[in-house]
């Protein structure tokens, strides 16, 4: 199968490009950028000089000029995808990292575990790949929505993430300088993710979902934590939490679900350069609180490695091929 990706120097296009390459069934065919256009991608990437696609020259991307590609990865800030991914001709399947097609009419939301949401998928051309922080915060919470668990409304969402999760675009303060030795909450006033983290918890509880949701940077390269905080509907036992999120989850092959050690939760590192989602569960004793937390790799689970999870199944290959290497171990 020919992929192409735009967006290919970016974070996620990066991470696309590094795990196209290592596909079984996947031929890099395309690249496209905006400011390297012109370039050979070995002069962006060295590593690849004397591989075939190091040869491959990054083009200025026009939409009706993809040639033989077969599935487009989209990887293109918010905001830039919408007008030029309606020109891709209809026999060219599409994934879109960006956050431009989420819960848009015509293109099938692309988190593969929330209930539904595989069938969907593996029948879809269009595929809207969930957010980031989305993707940490809806996997943990999404089982105990589901059995009854926990109310819908009041869930507060807290959630750090390494500095790639800006984009290699971001603003001068999410620089090496001004996130080294700092954390720091931003969005306060209203982050795009909400609306789609709103929707999608909606549909799996039945009833409408409030959350408030507080992201951070905090001075790593990559990883995200996502603590949630919700009110149970009735007595609940960490035991009933890790049960429910066991049984929804037992035959997933990405999801490893922890118990606390120690009053510990799963870390950001143990998902470095992989599409793994470690969940945790517990209750806070003083409030009765649930305490779900939900640690991926924001360029992995969060983006890319979801990205082609979704690919694969809308290829009809092995929905794990090409995502089976170990994580990046500390």
């Amino acid at each position: 199968m020919n992929i192409g990706i735009v967006g290919v120097t970016g974070f996620g296009g990066s991470e696309l490009l590094r795990l196209v390459l290592g596909h079984p069934t996947f031929k890099l065919a395309y690249v496209g950028g905006e400011s390297s256009a012109g370039q050979r991608l070995d002069a962006r990437f060295p590593a690849l000089a004397g591989h075939a696609a190091g040869a491959l020259i990054v083009e200025a991307f026009v939409p009706e000029r993809l040639g033989a590609v077969d599935l487009l990865f989209a990887s293109l800030p918010t905001g830039k995808s919408r007008e030029p991914l309606s020109r891709v001709p209809a026999r060219v399947r599409i994934v879109d990292v960006g956050g431009d097609h989420r819960f848009v009419d015509g293109w099938t939301y692309g988190l593969t575990e929330l209930p539904g949401a595989r069938a969907a998928v593996r029948g879809a051309t269009r595929v809207a790949n969930p957010g980031c922080f989305p993707a940490a915060a809806l996997l943990p919470l999404a089982p105990l929505l589901r059995h009854g668990l926990i109310e819908p409304s009041g869930i507060v969402i807290d959630a750090k993430s390494g500095v790639t999760g800006t984009g290699r675009g971001g603003a001068s303060d999410f620089g090496y300088v001004e996130t080294s030795e700092d954390v720091f909450a931003y969005g306060l006033a209203g982050h795009p993710h909400v609306p789609e983290m709103e929707a999608a918890l909606s549909r799996v509880a039945g009833s409408e979902a409030r959350i408030a949701f507080t992201p951070h940077i905090v001075p790593m390269k990559r990883g995200i934590l996502a603590t949630c905080y919700a009110r149970p509907r009735a007595a609940v036992s960490k035991e009933a939490l890790l049960d429910a999120a066991r049984a929804d989850y037992a035959s997933e092959p990405f999801i490893r679900i922890v118990s606390p050690e120690r009053g510990r939760s799963a870390h950001t590192s143990w998902t470095a350069g992989s599409n793994l989602a470690f969940l945790t569960y517990d209750v806070n004793e003083r409030t009765g609180l649930v305490v779900a937390t939900g640690a991926i790799d924001n360029l992995g689970k969060g983006a890319a490695a979801q990205a082609v999870q979704n690919a694969n199944l809308m290829a009809g290959v092995e929905e794990t091929a090409g995502l089976t290497g170990q994580p990046l171990w500390p």
